[in-house]
């Protein structure tokens, strides 16, 4: 962890120490389950009933203000579902502080999928502890699915989380618009709470500097 401290005369202002974190947050799954869908929702609020087959990966940005004085920057890359993207899987994943994968819940061939993504996502990154990274099945497109079936569904991935070490799962609905903030939310807390010294913090803001267009200032 690297910390930069400015010393303020109290005569003038009080020292604010602001944090601004960076998170990098990998989207993975089998084409068409979604993955792109739950980007938008999330970072802009919108969805998209057609859209082209992302080739290779994608990428967006969203600014949380976490706690008065900490800004996290989260990082998504949207990584396609092709057999090709899989073979440069290690060039995407390195870095990633946690990961949301996707599979279609009206679709349960590609459940086993999400496994295969996890596998490789397990054997590729990991911590700087050496454990796993968070990553949390997204059960999505349940709009599509009975009441009575989403309810049925819900032991048989809670024992698929915890063969394969997901830290836990949601069903989403990109279109609906469910739990696709929860789950975020939910995801950066077990990034934060993994400890501060996995993660890199920018210089402190000084009161008194105009900073109208910096992400730091706002935690300041």
């Amino acid at each position: 962890m690297i910390r930069a401290v400015a010393w303020i005369p109290l005569a003038r202002s009080r020292m604010a120490l602001c944090s601004d974190q960076l998170l990098k947050v990998l989207v993975i799954g089998d084409v068409r389950v979604g993955k792109t869908s739950i980007v938008l929702r999330y970072v802009k609020k919108s969805f998209i009933e057609n859209y082209k087959t992302t080739i290779g990966v994608d990428f967006a940005l969203k600014t949380l203000q976490w706690e008065p004085r900490t800004v996290i920057r989260l990082q998504f890359w949207d990584i396609a579902g092709q057999e090709q993207t899989r073979a440069m899987s290690r060039v995407f994943f390195k870095e990633a502080r946690g990961a949301l994968v996707v599979f279609d819940a009206s679709d349960w061939s590609t459940l086993e999928s999400a496994a295969q993504w996890k596998r490789d996502l397990d054997s590729k990154v990991t911590r700087d502890s050496g454990q796993p990274i968070p990553a949390l099945l997204l059960a999505n497109k349940c709009d599509l699915m009975e009441r009575i079936d989403r309810e049925r569904m819900a032991p048989s991935l809670d024992e698929f989380c915890k063969d394969n070490y997901f830290t836990g799962w949601f069903e989403t609905s990109a279109k609906e618009d469910l739990n696709i903030e929860e789950a975020a939310s939910f995801l950066v807390d077990q990034m934060m709470s993994q400890g501060q010294d996995d993660f890199k913090m920018k210089d402190v803001i000084k009161p008194e500097e105009k900073t109208g267009q910096s992400v730091t200032a706002l935690c300041c």
